[in-house]
Order: C-alpha cells, then sequence, then structure tokens
C-alpha cells in the first residue's frame, strides 16, 4: 500500500510545481522590449587621466590618496628639485655674466668709434699737408693703413655686441627652461576628478613619463555597450538612452548615444552574455550628461555593472520602467 503512495504523492507533487509555475512565471518574467528599443550589458566607465612626470627624477610627495576628490589645478605630487634648482643659480650666473658681457662689448664699440674718428681726421690732414709738401707720402700710407685698421676694429667690436647679445637670449632661455621645469615638477590634476589609483609613494624615483596618479573624470561617464547591425544601423549619435544599474535596479539614469562604431567587431569577454561574445557586434558608447553628473558628482562610481537601453525609433515611447527616476 505504502509503494502505491509514493508515486501517487510525487504526481501531486510534480503537478502543483507546475501550476505554481504557469501562474506565476509571468509575474518574474520581465516585459519584453518594444521593437523600437534594443539593450545590451556593460559597465560605467569614466575618462581616466594620467599624472604623470615631465621628467625623470625622485618622489617628494604625494598629497593625495586613492578615493579622494580632487580640484582643478590642485598640486597632487611634487617632484624632487635639487638638480634643477643648481641648474637655475647656474644659468642665472651665466646670464649675469652675458649681460656684462654686452656693457663691455658697447663700450669697445665706443672706444672703436673714438679711435676711427681720430685715424680718419689725421688721414685727412695728411691729405692736405701731404699736397703742400709738408710730410712725406709714407706719413699719408701710414695714416691710411691706421684709418682702414680702425674702420675693421669698429666691425669686430659691433659683431662682438651681436655675439653677446645672443649669449643673453641663450642665457634668458636656459633661465625659462629651468624655471619651466621647476614648475613642472609639481604635478597638478587638469580635471576635477577622484584618484582612482595612487601608483607611488615618496622616494621613489621615477623615469620620464612614470604615473604616479591616475585621476578619474566624473563629468565624463559612460556605459559601452554591443548591438548587432540590424539595431546598430538604427543608432544614431544622440539617441535617448537610458541606464540601469544592478546595485540600483529600482534607479533609471537618462543618458544619450555619444558613439557609434564604424565597424563590427567580436565583442570582448568582458560583456556577460556569451551568445552576445561570439558575434560580430557594434559597438555603441552611451553617455550620461555632465550637468547630471556635476549635480551628483560625490555619488558616481565606476565600474558598476548595468544595462544600458537605447531608442532605436524617435517616436517609440519609454515604457514605464525605464521612465527617468533621477532628479534632473
Amino acid at each position: 500500500m505504502s509503494g502505491n503512495k509514493k508515486p501517487i504523492l510525487v504526481g501531486i507533487t510534480v503537478a502543483l510545481l507546475a501550476i505554481c509555475i504557469f501562474y506565476l512565471l509571468p509575474y518574474f518574467t520581465p516585459e519584453p522590449l518594444p521593437s523600437g528599443i534594443a539593450s545590451g550589458n556593460g559597465r560605467i566607465e569614466a575618462t581616466e587621466y594620467d599624472i604623470s612626470t615631465r621628467f625623470a627624477g625622485r618622489v617628494s610627495t604625494v598629497n593625495a590618496k586613492e578615493g579622494d576628490m580632487v580640484e582643478v589645478g590642485q598640486v597632487l605630487a611634487v617632484m624632487d628639485t635639487e638638480e634643477f634648482s643648481a641648474q637655475l643659480r647656474e644659468a642665472k650666473a651665466v646670464l649675469t655674466q652675458a649681460l656684462e658681457g654686452k656693457n663691455y662689448a658697447y663700450a669697445i664699440v665706443e672706444q672703436r668709434k673714438s679711435e676711427l674718428s681720430y685715424w680718419s681726421a689725421e688721414f685727412k690732414r695728411a691729405l692736405e699737408l701731404v699736397k703742400k709738401s709738408h710730410i712725406s707720402q709714407e706719413k699719408v700710407d701710414q695714416d691710411r693703413n691706421a684709418q682702414q685698421t680702425a674702420i675693421a676694429a669698429l666691425s669686430a667690436a659691433k659683431i662682438q655686441v651681436l655675439q653677446s647679445e645672443a649669449a643673453i637670449e641663450a642665457a634668458k632661455a636656459r633661465v625659462e627652461r629651468l624655471d619651466s621645469n621647476i614648475a613642472d615638477s609639481s604635478l597638478t590634476t587638469p580635471i576635477r576628478g577622484r584618484v582612482l589609483y595612487r601608483l607611488t609613494e615618496p622616494g621613489e624615483i621615477l623615469a620620464g613619463g612614470g604615473k604616479v596618479l591616475t585621476v578619474l573624470e566624473l563629468t565624463d561617464v559612460y556605459m559601452t555597450i554591443y548591438l548587432p547591425s540590424g539595431q546598430a544601423g538604427k543608432v544614431r549619435i544622440g539617441s535617448e538612452a537610458r541606464l540601469k544599474l544592478d546595485a540600483l535596479p529600482d534607479v533609471v539614469i537618462p543618458a544619450t548615444v555619444s558613439f557609434v562604431a564604424p565597424e563590427a567587431q567580436f565583442t570582448p569577454k568582458e560583456v556577460e552574455t556569451r551568445t552576445e561574445r561570439e558575434k560580430l557586434m557594434f559597438r555603441v558608447k552611451v553617455k550620461i550628461s555632465p550637468e547630471l553628473l556635476r549635480k551628483h558628482i560625490e555619488k558616481v562610481k565606476t565600474g558598476l555593472p548595468g544595462v544600458a537601453f537605447v531608442k532605436l525609433d524617435d517616436k517609440v515611447q519609454w515604457p514605464v520602467e525605464l521612465i527617468t527616476s533621477v532628479p534632473q
């Protein structure tokens, strides 16, 4: 008897489960999207800025840590400038020497002008005296040679002035370059954002271009999704979009399409859906409004997975579950 009851109980249980699934499944199955809306999986990303050294050197201080909010122009790190400072002192001494050299060259020019004036007058006087046979032709020739020598000496003195002026410009350029190098040793951020990575510590020696910090620009946030050609061909730049994040399923974020790839590609492994990864798809970037991000900048986080929904037809209305729920 008991052996006959067991199959009956199993059958009843299976039947009840089937009934439950039949009636409850519609409540757990999401409504299909309208034909004019496409969707894709992705993660929230932001433009990254690497704060790097211009020259090789030792890191003196790092003034920010991971997670810090930073403002435009804020000094995030400082490189050691002892060597540049020594070179700058040397360059300023060379500049002073060049300025003095220019003064000396001008004084030589005035001296040569005076000598030329004297020998020009002597030569003129000798020409008058030789006509009266008061002096010999040899004396005239000597005065002529002295005048020519004075002319050459004046030309040489003027060239020395030009050389001294060139030396001054070269010295000034070196001073300006070293001033610029010292200024560039203070590493500032060009954007307002959040420090993503702190890559070095004080005392470390970096090569030129070595990264010290990475900063996220929190007003340039987007999600990259991949759509098949049939859908990507209908997407236009500026099309309306919506974002829903796994961490905030009840929040709908407004966005717009900012980029559609001109060529298809195999989607990367990071895409959660395997069937998408195995197809040739078009990359589409969906961007959140910078104005909206500024209002909620303290709450912006990257790396969060979610889904982007894109309008393929401007006339299609958003379903109720995709109505914007973020204050504009």
